[in-house]
């Protein structure tokens, strides 16, 4: 998303935790402005927006925690989860729109997913922080849409990205985008769409899925 908004033309600031990855995509793309933060660090949080002017932000952050049945799961691992996928979005959003409200403009999405809009066996707390950005995105573009400011929440089924690279092995992820499935630049694509509307248009939502469908282990 941050190579597609750049060649877009905008101004993309890109948040996040590997100073490589930051680094390799500003080789790619120069203009793009790289920032090394933990989204979970609030004072850091705080101290980089001070200074920047958001016209458009996008809530992408997320982990999937280790998959397994809901009583096994590790309290530390529901903290993170809830953490980095829901409060901290609700955070960085908090931190953004009183900009926008002055502006009496702005654009915010969040990447939620299937998860949270339907039932799936071994991922209860990931289902429920995606769940309640769908609701925090609706409730947000009640409170926000009298001033201007749209909001889109990106449901996305399965797609290609390194969610589960800490969990799983090359093996079952393998497995799992055996089938073609939607890759990255598709989402992209999409969101550099919504954001091409005019102001009065609003895409509330959509829904990004594979087009041939696939078994959880990635079979057809």
């Amino acid at each position: 998303m941050a190579i597609a908004l750049s060649d877009a033309g905008y101004d993309v600031y890109a948040v996040g935790r590997s100073q490589a990855a930051l680094k390799e995509l500003q080789a790619e793309r120069p203009g793009i402005v790289p920032i090394a933060v933990d989204v979970t660090d609030r004072e850091a949080l705080e101290s980089v927006l001070a200074d920047l002017t958001i016209d458009v932000l996008i809530n992408n952050a997320g982990i999937m925690p280790p998959l397994g049945n809901f009583a096994d799961m590790k309290i530390a691992d529901i903290d993170t989860t809830l953490e980095v996928n829901l409060s901290a979005a609700i955070l960085l959003t908090r931190l953004v729109v009183p900009q926008m409200r002055e502006r009496q403009s702005g654009h915010i999405l969040f990447t939620g997913s299937v998860a949270g809009h339907a039932a799936f066996s071994n991922i209860a707390v990931y289902s429920a922080t995606k769940a309640a950005i769908s609701g925090f995105a609706g409730a947000l573009r009640a409170d926000l849409s009298q001033y201007g400011i749209r909001v889109t929440e990106i449901v996305a089924g399965r797609v290609e990205t390194q969610l589960y690279k800490d969990i799983l092995g090359v093996e079952a992820r393998t497995a799992m985008y055996a089938s073609k499935v939607v890759q990255p630049d598709d989402v992209a694509r999409m969101v550099v769409g919504v954001l091409a509307l005019p102001a009065w248009a609003d895409v509330t939502r959509f829904d990004i899925m594979p087009t041939w469908p696939t078994s959880p282990s990635g079979t057809k």
